[in-house]
């Protein structure tokens, strides 16, 4: 079995080593520029989603609160009179 034998590397092999070792470290650092900004944009989501949830809740008492005063308003009619009278 005879083995053909490699060429020696000539300098364009070299260049093309080097320019896909440059786009290789800037595609690199793109994604971990990626990843970091996936990784605050969660937080922020995170923080929105249980600042919706308090004024969710803050909302609902309300509107109990509200609910349970017209109920009792409407129970005495003195509530209704204005209070110069």
């Amino acid at each position: 079995m005879t083995s053909t034998p490699t060429p020696a590397p000539s300098a364009s092999d070299a260049d093309f080593q080097t320019e896909t070792d440059k786009r290789l470290t800037e595609l690199e650092i793109k994604q971990s520029y990626s990843d970091d900004l996936l990784e605050q944009l969660n937080l922020l989501v995170f923080k929105q989603q249980s600042h919706i949830d308090q004024l969710s809740a803050q909302l609902q008492r309300l509107q109990q609160s509200q609910s349970r005063g017209s109920q009792d308003a409407s129970l005495d009619p003195r509530a209704e009179l204005p209070p110069h009278y």
